[in-house]
């Protein structure tokens, strides 16, 4: 009677096999690739050619990749590769940098010789330039807009600020009064804010570091987004 063992070893690992395929079978496309695609921006921020899914176009894994239409996050992934084409077209890879998170898109702008000078809340041209190309392709959407203005942990050297809590809030709603004003989105889809240097995205330890927490960030927010909701 020993080959009783062997075959209900056998059943068993049979039903465990069938019950993992029946798993596989009923994945949720959209938290697959929402979970794919936050992994990869926690690691390295949106790349080039990241617009692709391991699935193929009739949701089976596949090894030739298809584009991943609709939305990401919450936000048309058309937008997002508007956005990174414009940003390759003219050169833009160091002054403007995306990444996906759980409010939804978030296109960062450094201040340094690109937005402002330092110390300063007056656009540059090279700054209308960037924003009006934003606001073309986001003004496509219905999304909320979240501007944000950061700072680094260096004291402003300007008597026009008393410190990092106005100076980023005054870049944020530049932004947005520009946004307004110059690219006609309508002010109910704009809110704006600043952290000073209470949030930074490297550490503070070198000019280097420093220059990358020194940003706007242009947040379209993924449809149904509400701050404070965890």
């Amino acid at each position: 009677m020993r080959w009783l063992l062997t075959y209900a070893d056998m059943i068993t690992l049979l039903m465990a096999f069938f019950i993992m395929l029946y798993s596989m079978s009923i994945l949720n496309l959209n938290k697959f690739r929402q979970v794919a695609i936050s992994i990869r921006s926690g690691f390295a921020g949106l790349t080039e050619g990241q617009g692709r899914s391991v699935m193929g176009s009739s949701g089976q894994f596949s090894v030739k990749p298809s584009p991943i239409v609709g939305e990401t996050m919450g936000v048309p992934w058309q937008v997002v590769q508007k956005i990174q084409r414009f940003v390759k077209e003219h050169n833009l890879q160091e002054a403007v940098r995306l990444r996906m998170d759980e409010r939804g898109l978030v296109v960062s702008l450094v201040t340094d010789k690109v937005l402002f000078a330092r110390g300063q809340a007056d656009l540059s041209p090279s700054a209308v330039r960037i924003i009006d190309g934003l606001a073309a392709t986001v003004k496509q959407i219905s999304n909320q807009i979240r501007v944000e203005g950061h700072t680094c942990d260096l004291a402003v050297a300007s008597n026009k600020y008393p410190s990092n809590w106005e100076l980023s809030t005054a870049r944020a709603t530049t932004v947005v009064r520009h946004l307004i004003e110059q690219d006609a989105i309508p002010p109910e889809r704009l809110s704006a804010a600043g952290y000073a240097d209470s949030k930074p995205l490297v550490p503070n330890t070198n000019e280097t570091n420093r220059s990358l927490n020194r940003r706007v960030d242009i947040v379209i927010l993924r449809t149904g987004y509400h701050y404070g909701e965890r």
